[in-house]
Protein backbone atom coordinates (compact mmCIF):
# COMPACT_ATOMS: atom_id res chain seq x y z
CA UNK A 1 0.00 0.00 0.00
CA UNK A 2 1.03 3.32 -0.69
CA UNK A 3 1.38 6.18 1.35
CA UNK A 4 0.69 9.63 0.86
CA UNK A 5 3.51 11.40 0.92
CA UNK A 6 3.97 15.48 2.17
CA UNK A 7 5.59 18.51 2.28
CA UNK A 8 5.82 21.71 4.70
CA UNK A 9 6.93 25.20 3.69
CA UNK A 10 7.50 27.47 6.73
CA UNK A 11 8.98 27.38 10.19
CA UNK A 12 7.93 30.06 12.02
CA UNK A 13 6.61 30.13 15.61
CA UNK A 14 3.38 28.18 14.34
CA UNK A 15 4.56 26.49 11.25
CA UNK A 16 7.82 24.76 14.11
CA UNK A 17 4.46 23.46 16.03
CA UNK A 18 1.98 22.61 13.67
CA UNK A 19 5.17 20.75 11.23
CA UNK A 20 6.18 18.35 14.70
CA UNK A 21 2.68 17.46 15.19
CA UNK A 22 2.04 16.57 11.59
CA UNK A 23 5.49 14.69 11.79
CA UNK A 24 4.61 12.45 14.93
CA UNK A 25 1.22 11.55 13.35
CA UNK A 26 3.01 10.16 10.36
CA UNK A 27 5.74 8.17 12.16
CA UNK A 28 3.16 6.39 14.37
CA UNK A 29 1.18 5.89 11.54
CA UNK A 30 4.25 4.46 9.65
CA UNK A 31 4.03 7.07 6.54
CA UNK A 32 6.78 8.55 5.41
CA UNK A 33 8.47 11.36 6.66
CA UNK A 34 7.37 14.67 6.56
CA UNK A 35 9.46 16.86 3.62
CA UNK A 36 10.35 20.03 4.95
CA UNK A 37 11.72 23.05 3.59
CA UNK A 38 12.43 26.89 5.02
CA UNK A 39 14.30 29.84 4.48
CA UNK A 40 16.56 29.36 7.86
CA UNK A 41 17.09 25.75 7.70
CA UNK A 42 18.50 25.29 11.04
CA UNK A 43 14.57 26.05 12.08
CA UNK A 44 14.21 22.28 11.10
CA UNK A 45 16.70 20.94 13.10
CA UNK A 46 13.87 19.51 16.30
CA UNK A 47 11.92 18.51 13.63
CA UNK A 48 14.53 15.91 11.43
CA UNK A 49 15.61 14.56 15.03
CA UNK A 50 11.58 13.83 14.68
CA UNK A 51 12.00 12.07 11.42
CA UNK A 52 11.20 14.61 9.39
CA UNK A 53 13.24 15.07 5.82
CA UNK A 54 14.74 18.17 4.81
CA UNK A 55 14.83 19.04 1.23
CA UNK A 56 16.83 22.58 -0.13
CA UNK A 57 14.08 24.29 -1.99
CA UNK A 58 10.53 24.71 -2.04
CA UNK A 59 10.39 23.29 -5.95
CA UNK A 60 12.06 20.04 -4.87
CA UNK A 61 9.70 19.59 -2.08
CA UNK A 62 6.76 20.18 -4.49
CA UNK A 63 8.29 17.96 -6.66
CA UNK A 64 8.19 15.20 -4.30
CA UNK A 65 5.01 15.41 -2.21
CA UNK A 66 1.37 14.81 -2.77
CA UNK A 67 0.20 17.33 -0.16
CA UNK A 68 2.25 20.26 0.59
CA UNK A 69 1.42 22.79 3.62
CA UNK A 70 2.72 26.20 4.21
CA UNK A 71 2.65 28.58 6.92
CA UNK A 72 4.32 31.83 6.11
CA UNK A 73 4.36 35.18 7.13
CA UNK A 74 2.47 37.32 4.56
CA UNK A 75 0.99 37.48 1.34
CA UNK A 76 3.90 37.97 -0.49
CA UNK A 77 5.84 35.15 0.43
CA UNK A 78 2.68 32.70 0.21
CA UNK A 79 2.37 34.12 -3.78
CA UNK A 80 6.23 33.64 -3.94
CA UNK A 81 5.94 29.96 -2.95
CA UNK A 82 2.89 28.94 -4.84
CA UNK A 83 4.77 29.90 -8.08
CA UNK A 84 7.80 27.98 -6.59
CA UNK A 85 5.40 25.17 -6.11
CA UNK A 86 3.74 25.82 -10.13
CA UNK A 87 7.59 25.95 -11.22
CA UNK A 88 8.36 22.48 -9.72
CA UNK A 89 6.09 20.28 -12.29
CA UNK A 90 2.79 19.01 -13.11
CA UNK A 91 0.23 19.83 -10.09
CA UNK A 92 -1.88 16.91 -11.02
CA UNK A 93 -3.45 14.74 -8.33
CA UNK A 94 -1.72 17.44 -6.27
CA UNK A 95 -3.40 19.61 -2.85
CA UNK A 96 -1.81 22.64 -1.29
CA UNK A 97 -2.78 24.01 2.03
CA UNK A 98 -2.14 27.12 2.74
CA UNK A 99 -2.36 27.71 6.52
CA UNK A 100 -1.50 31.41 6.74
CA UNK A 101 -2.91 34.87 7.69
CA UNK A 102 -3.76 36.55 4.38
CA UNK A 103 -6.11 39.05 2.58
CA UNK A 104 -8.92 36.80 0.96
CA UNK A 105 -8.26 38.24 -2.41
CA UNK A 106 -4.58 36.81 -2.08
CA UNK A 107 -5.92 33.36 -1.10
CA UNK A 108 -8.32 33.41 -4.50
CA UNK A 109 -5.71 34.67 -6.60
CA UNK A 110 -3.26 31.89 -5.71
CA UNK A 111 -5.84 29.32 -5.64
CA UNK A 112 -6.99 30.20 -9.22
CA UNK A 113 -3.29 29.81 -10.29
CA UNK A 114 -2.63 26.14 -8.16
CA UNK A 115 -5.84 25.30 -10.64
CA UNK A 116 -4.60 26.30 -13.65
CA UNK A 117 -1.80 24.50 -12.68
CA UNK A 118 -3.61 21.35 -12.31
CA UNK A 119 -3.86 21.30 -8.58
CA UNK A 120 -5.90 22.16 -5.70
CA UNK A 121 -5.75 24.61 -3.24
CA UNK A 122 -7.32 25.30 0.37
CA UNK A 123 -7.26 27.84 1.90
CA UNK A 124 -6.85 26.86 6.00
CA UNK A 125 -5.94 30.04 8.29
CA UNK A 126 -6.00 28.60 11.92
CA UNK A 127 -7.14 30.85 15.13
CA UNK A 128 -4.74 29.82 18.09
CA UNK A 129 -1.02 30.91 19.33
CA UNK A 130 2.48 29.42 18.93
CA UNK A 131 1.32 27.32 22.38
CA UNK A 132 -2.07 26.05 20.80
CA UNK A 133 0.03 24.96 18.13
CA UNK A 134 2.57 22.76 20.13
CA UNK A 135 -0.03 21.58 21.85
CA UNK A 136 -2.05 20.54 18.72
CA UNK A 137 -5.11 22.35 19.54
CA UNK A 138 -5.76 25.10 17.06
CA UNK A 139 -9.06 25.79 15.04
CA UNK A 140 -8.57 25.39 11.29
CA UNK A 141 -11.09 27.38 8.85
CA UNK A 142 -10.73 25.67 5.63
CA UNK A 143 -12.19 25.85 2.34
CA UNK A 144 -11.56 24.39 -1.25
CA UNK A 145 -12.57 21.82 -3.49
CA UNK A 146 -14.64 18.83 -1.54
CA UNK A 147 -12.55 16.02 -2.60
CA UNK A 148 -8.85 18.14 -1.57
CA UNK A 149 -10.64 19.02 1.70
CA UNK A 150 -11.35 14.90 2.03
CA UNK A 151 -7.74 14.46 1.54
CA UNK A 152 -6.50 16.75 4.15
CA UNK A 153 -8.83 16.02 6.95
CA UNK A 154 -6.99 12.97 8.68
CA UNK A 155 -4.53 15.95 8.97
CA UNK A 156 -5.87 18.72 10.89
CA UNK A 157 -8.84 17.35 13.05
CA UNK A 158 -7.03 15.69 16.00
CA UNK A 159 -3.50 16.01 14.84
CA UNK A 160 -2.34 19.87 14.42
CA UNK A 161 -5.88 21.09 15.75
CA UNK A 162 -9.29 20.24 17.71
CA UNK A 163 -11.48 21.00 15.25
CA UNK A 164 -12.18 22.57 11.53
CA UNK A 165 -14.67 25.10 10.84
CA UNK A 166 -15.56 24.65 7.11
CA UNK A 167 -16.34 26.93 4.72
CA UNK A 168 -17.11 25.74 1.59
CA UNK A 169 -15.44 26.08 -1.77
CA UNK A 170 -15.01 29.93 -2.27
CA UNK A 171 -11.23 29.96 -0.59
CA UNK A 172 -11.54 33.68 -0.06
CA UNK A 173 -14.16 33.04 2.99
CA UNK A 174 -11.76 31.27 4.65
CA UNK A 175 -9.52 34.12 5.12
CA UNK A 176 -12.42 36.62 5.73
CA UNK A 177 -13.34 34.68 8.43
CA UNK A 178 -9.84 34.28 10.19
CA UNK A 179 -9.51 38.05 9.67
CA UNK A 180 -13.14 38.09 11.30
CA UNK A 181 -11.85 36.29 14.42
CA UNK A 182 -8.72 38.77 14.56
CA UNK A 183 -11.25 41.75 14.88
CA UNK A 184 -12.35 40.33 17.99
CA UNK A 185 -9.54 38.85 19.11
CA UNK A 186 -7.22 42.57 18.77
CA UNK A 187 -10.11 44.12 19.89
CA UNK A 188 -10.36 42.27 23.25
CA UNK A 189 -6.56 42.78 23.77
CA UNK A 190 -6.84 46.40 23.00
CA UNK A 191 -9.88 46.60 25.79
CA UNK A 192 -8.27 44.24 28.38
CA UNK A 193 -5.04 46.94 27.68
CA UNK A 194 -6.86 49.76 29.01
CA UNK A 195 -8.86 48.36 31.48
CA UNK A 196 -5.36 47.19 33.13
CA UNK A 197 -4.14 50.19 33.05
CA UNK A 198 -7.32 52.30 34.51
CA UNK A 199 -6.62 49.41 37.39
CA UNK A 200 -2.95 50.47 37.82
CA UNK A 201 -3.57 54.04 37.45
CA UNK A 202 -6.40 54.05 39.66
CA UNK A 203 -4.94 52.04 42.85
CA UNK A 204 -7.99 49.19 42.08
CA UNK A 205 -4.48 46.72 40.88
CA UNK A 206 -4.53 44.20 38.30
CA UNK A 207 -4.83 41.27 40.28
CA UNK A 208 -8.30 41.93 41.41
CA UNK A 209 -9.18 42.76 37.98
CA UNK A 210 -7.72 39.50 36.34
CA UNK A 211 -9.70 37.61 39.09
CA UNK A 212 -13.34 39.27 37.97
CA UNK A 213 -12.44 38.71 34.01
CA UNK A 214 -11.44 34.99 34.24
CA UNK A 215 -14.94 34.87 37.06
CA UNK A 216 -17.43 36.92 34.13
CA UNK A 217 -15.63 36.23 30.85
CA UNK A 218 -13.74 32.67 31.41
CA UNK A 219 -10.26 30.76 30.30
CA UNK A 220 -10.38 33.03 27.13
CA UNK A 221 -10.48 36.25 28.23
CA UNK A 222 -8.10 35.39 31.11
CA UNK A 223 -5.41 33.85 29.20
CA UNK A 224 -5.66 36.76 27.04
CA UNK A 225 -5.13 39.07 30.24
CA UNK A 226 -2.31 36.99 30.96
CA UNK A 227 -0.35 37.67 28.35
CA UNK A 228 -0.67 41.59 30.02
CA UNK A 229 0.06 40.91 33.23
CA UNK A 230 2.78 38.35 32.89
CA UNK A 231 5.00 40.67 30.92
CA UNK A 232 4.42 38.20 27.42
CA UNK A 233 3.60 40.92 26.05
CA UNK A 234 7.11 42.35 25.85
CA UNK A 235 9.26 39.00 26.34
CA UNK A 236 12.88 38.66 26.93
CA UNK A 237 14.91 39.89 24.51
CA UNK A 238 16.43 35.94 24.15
CA UNK A 239 13.00 34.79 23.01
CA UNK A 240 10.42 35.03 20.46
CA UNK A 241 7.25 36.76 21.09
CA UNK A 242 3.73 34.11 21.19
CA UNK A 243 2.49 36.06 18.05
CA UNK A 244 4.85 38.25 16.95
CA UNK A 245 3.05 42.01 16.71
CA UNK A 246 4.71 42.88 13.29
CA UNK A 247 2.23 39.94 12.09
CA UNK A 248 -0.66 41.44 13.98
CA UNK A 249 -0.48 45.07 12.34
CA UNK A 250 -0.49 43.19 8.75
CA UNK A 251 -3.47 41.25 9.99
CA UNK A 252 -4.87 44.12 10.95
CA UNK A 253 -3.94 45.91 7.72
CA UNK A 254 -5.99 43.38 6.19
CA UNK A 255 -9.05 43.86 8.69
CA UNK A 256 -9.07 47.54 7.55
CA UNK A 257 -8.69 47.30 4.28
CA UNK A 258 -11.34 44.43 4.01
CA UNK A 259 -13.87 46.86 5.87
CA UNK A 260 -13.23 50.02 3.80
CA UNK A 261 -14.20 47.82 0.99
CA UNK A 262 -17.81 46.73 2.43
CA UNK A 263 -18.34 49.89 3.25
CA UNK A 264 -17.88 50.10 7.25
CA UNK A 265 -14.95 50.87 10.04
CA UNK A 266 -13.89 48.92 12.73
CA UNK A 267 -13.00 51.96 14.93
CA UNK A 268 -11.17 50.08 17.83
CA UNK A 269 -9.06 47.59 15.80
CA UNK A 270 -8.21 51.59 13.96
CA UNK A 271 -7.08 52.10 17.64
CA UNK A 272 -5.64 48.76 18.35
CA UNK A 273 -3.49 48.65 15.24
CA UNK A 274 -2.55 52.42 15.83
CA UNK A 275 -1.13 51.20 19.70
CA UNK A 276 0.66 48.44 18.22
CA UNK A 277 2.54 50.84 16.08
CA UNK A 278 3.23 52.87 18.42
CA UNK A 279 4.61 50.06 20.73
CA UNK A 280 6.61 48.86 17.79
CA UNK A 281 8.01 52.06 16.82
CA UNK A 282 8.94 52.41 20.72
CA UNK A 283 10.59 49.16 21.16
CA UNK A 284 12.26 48.56 17.64
CA UNK A 285 14.66 46.21 18.64
CA UNK A 286 12.92 43.97 20.81
CA UNK A 287 10.66 41.22 20.50
CA UNK A 288 7.08 42.21 20.84
CA UNK A 289 3.83 40.29 21.48
CA UNK A 290 0.71 41.25 19.68
CA UNK A 291 -0.59 42.06 23.06
CA UNK A 292 2.20 44.64 22.86
CA UNK A 293 -0.31 47.68 22.41
CA UNK A 294 -0.56 47.56 26.60
CA UNK A 295 2.68 48.76 26.36
CA UNK A 296 1.69 51.87 23.69
CA UNK A 297 -1.17 52.48 26.41
CA UNK A 298 0.82 52.35 29.85
CA UNK A 299 3.44 55.68 27.67
CA UNK A 300 -0.01 57.17 27.03
CA UNK A 301 -0.94 57.17 30.65
CA UNK A 302 2.22 58.43 32.33
CA UNK A 303 3.58 54.90 33.14
CA UNK A 304 6.59 53.10 31.93
CA UNK A 305 6.50 50.98 28.75
CA UNK A 306 7.48 47.76 30.93
CA UNK A 307 5.73 46.52 33.84
CA UNK A 308 7.09 45.57 36.94
CA UNK A 309 6.37 42.25 35.94
CA UNK A 310 8.67 42.54 33.01
CA UNK A 311 11.37 44.26 34.94
CA UNK A 312 11.45 41.50 38.10
CA UNK A 313 11.56 39.10 35.01
CA UNK A 314 14.67 40.82 33.42
CA UNK A 315 16.10 41.21 36.50
CA UNK A 316 16.31 37.51 37.35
Amino acid sequence: MSHTQLGWVGLGSMGIGMSRNLQAHLASSGAPGLLYTNRTMSRGEALKECGAIPVNTVEELASKSDIIFSCVSNDQVLQDTARSIIASGSLKGKVYVDCSTVHPDTSKAVGNLIAEAGGEFVAAPVFGASPMAVAGKLIFVAAGPAAAMQKIEPYLNGVMGRSVIPMGTDVSKSSLLKIAGNICVVSFMEVLSEAHVFAEKTGLGSQVLETMIADMFGPTLESYSKRITTGAYAPPLSEKAGFDVQLAIKDGKHALKCAADAGTKLEVSELALKHMETARALQPERPLDSSSMFGAIRTEAGLDFFSDACKERDAK
